[in-house]
């Protein structure tokens, strides 16, 4: 008889529901910022490339040279 009441108590017993609440949402947070990181990494890398590149074609001078 006690293993019985044991089970019935353990399933109604919900106070660990929040921290499996918790954990779920921080998932998918992280997922979902990994996944706008991943489709916005190509397009920032394609614009840094055209940045340099326009920056090569106007002579920017470095740092401690002279023309």
């Amino acid at each position: 008889m006690k293993i019985v009441n044991f089970f019935k108590t353990f399933k109604n017993d919900e106070s660990g529901a929040v921290t499996v609440d918790w954990v779920v949402l921080t998932a998918a947070i992280v997922g979902l910022g990994i996944a706008v990181l991943m489709s916005v990494s190509g397009s920032t890398t394609d614009l840094a490339d055209a940045i340099g590149d326009k920056l090569d074609e106007t002579g920017v001078m470095e740092h401690g040279t002279e023309e």
